[in-house]
């Protein structure tokens, strides 16, 4: 079989940003594009998030709630859903979301020679963060997701307005440059992050807040050093962040027995751009990954 040849058609996405904008991110590790997402396609962002809270998706992993609670009450317990465009149509619509994937089709890989801008999704999270949740502690993606050839981006869509009180993103310009994963240890700050491990040896005060706006659109490498702080406001902090990657790299992902990783590839994946040039592999997504995080240090306090 030419594997090559079996590749998916080419996803055509369109040009979103300028040069000038793609070497802001290969050199910042991120980049902030305001007003990509529509007044009337945060509304119905909302209204999904309520209809996954709910149980409103047949998924062993989410349960329907009783009719009795209110909104509030339904999604008060939740820090995030994992994998939700596994099982809501409308979730999957924004990972292929076109205005982002043209953006994440200049960026990606965009430190590689020879890129031609193919890119695929393995990963969303929708986060709501009711007031007075835990952030999570410095961390990097790449640790999670592990790319290869470090193209992993995450594309964090505001669904509210992200302030410091509402607990926003905090990021470390240039920290993604050396490729280097620091390491992690379990941190004793249970009132402000969720996360059992953070990252460290590294200089902490060249962190930068990212307040935005609903509808806007942070990107970031997968080796960038980020942070949310506690919600200390009394409204939500609804995120939606899909990760992608380069379509030419494997995604060796949780190794199986007799795996490693040169030749490991999970491929729940979404073609976005581009194409996808292991397609004759097939996909694989699971629906029984879809599942509800509550705050760990809530509970545990």
């Amino acid at each position: 079989m030419n594997a090559v040849a079996e590749k998916t058609e080419r996803i055509e996405v369109p040009r979103v940003i300028g040069q000038e904008d793609v070497e802001f991110f290969v050199e910042q590790g991120y980049f902030i594009l305001p007003n990509l997402i529509k007044p009337e396609e945060l509304e119905e962002l909302k209204a999904d998030t309520l209809k996954l809270a709910r149980g409103g998706y047949p998924c062993e992993n989410l349960k329907p709630l009783s009719a009795d609670l209110s909104d509030a009450e339904a999604l008060a317990n939740i820090l995030c859903i994992h994998q939700p465009h596994y099982v809501s149509p409308l979730m999957e619509k924004y990972a292929r979301h076109p205005l982002i994937c043209g953006a994440l089709s200049q960026i990606t890989a965009a430190h590689l020679p020879y890129w031609d801008g193919s890119v695929k999704c393995m990963q969303s999270m929708l986060f709501v963060k009711p007031p007075q949740f835990q952030g999570q502690a410095w961390h990097q993606d790449e640790i999670y997701i592990p790319t290869r050839d470090r193209s992993l981006v995450g594309a964090w869509i505001a669904i509210d307005d992200a302030t410091i009180e509402n607990g926003c993103l905090w990021i470390v310009p240039e920290s993604h440059r050396n490729g280097y994963l620091y390491p992690q240890q379990t941190h004793d700050k249970n009132d402000e992050f969720d996360f059992g491990q953070e990252s460290y040896g590294f200089d902490e005060t060249q962190e930068i807040p990212v307040e935005v706006k609903a509808g806007t659109v942070v990107f970031f490498n997968g080796y960038t050093l980020h942070r949310s702080r506690k919600n200390r406001s009394n409204i939500y902090r609804r995120v939606l962040v899909n990760h992608y990657m380069n379509s030419w790299s494997l995604l060796p992902w949780s190794l199986q027995p007799g795996e490693s990783v040169a030749n490991a590839d999970r491929r729940g994946v979404i073609p976005v751009a581009g194409t996808d040039p292991y397609a004759w592999k097939g996909y694989s997504g699971n629906p029984n990954t879809v599942h509800l995080r509550t705050c760990k240090a809530n509970t545990e306090k």
